[in-house]
């Protein structure tokens, strides 16, 4: 999975009306939503956006034609094969009425552009792990868990147990897994969940 390694911004005339399209990246929805909100200009005519954030995606015409502003704008970011992206494209009206097909055009270029500028950067997919030992399996697990590069490691306890949670680059999930129940005897209970 790519996505932009920084904002980036992207102007353009066209028709005398002024397309000033912007890209981040955004982790969830709500951060993709704070960001459209960021930067909506409230005296510009249009703010138009969209997101793509795994299987999730949103866009809006911001009063444009239906179809004409959105819908283009999160094509732009499919097309370039990205996620965990949002684009904004603000339109500053110049008097010049662009039709459906110009504005179809208008947005989605814009928004093609400005990616097209942005710095890309791969993202590996994350798996969220928790992990349920009894107290004695701490130090064996513990060596397990030092071969690879987990992130967020926590560790929280009861009476009777250890519950270690983690993230970790999906493609690793499966070998901590079977080390994990292999140096456990099968005694730890393991939990794993995408995010992403």
């Amino acid at each position: 999975m790519f996505t932009v390694a920084s904002r980036e911004i992207y102007e353009e005339e066209i028709k005398r009306s002024r397309f000033i399209a912007r890209a981040a990246r955004a982790e969830t929805p709500e951060e993709a939503m704070r960001i459209i909100s960021e930067w909506s200009e409230a005296d510009a005519n249009h703010n138009c956006w969209a997101y793509r954030i795994g299987d999730v995606y949103r866009f809006s015409d911001d009063g444009e034609p239906g179809g004409t502003a959105g819908r283009p704008i999160l094509a732009a970011i499919q097309g370039k094969g990205l996620d965990h992206v949002v684009v904004v494209v603000t339109r500053y009206f110049g008097g010049i009425k662009l039709g459906a097909g110009g504005l179809v055009r208008a947005y989605g270029g814009t928004a093609s552009k400005c990616l097209d500028r942005a710095e890309k950067l791969e993202v590996k997919p994350v798996v969220r792990i928790e992990i349920k030992i009894p107290f004695n399996l701490k130090g064996r697990i513990y060596r397990i868990l030092q071969d690879f590069k987990c992130l967020n490691l926590h560790e929280d306890s009861d009476e009777a147990s250890l519950l270690l949670s983690f993230e970790i680059e999906a493609e690793f999930s499966e070998d901590i897994r079977l080390r994990v129940r292999d140096a456990s005897s099968g005694d730890a209970g393991i939990k794993m969940e995408s995010i992403g």
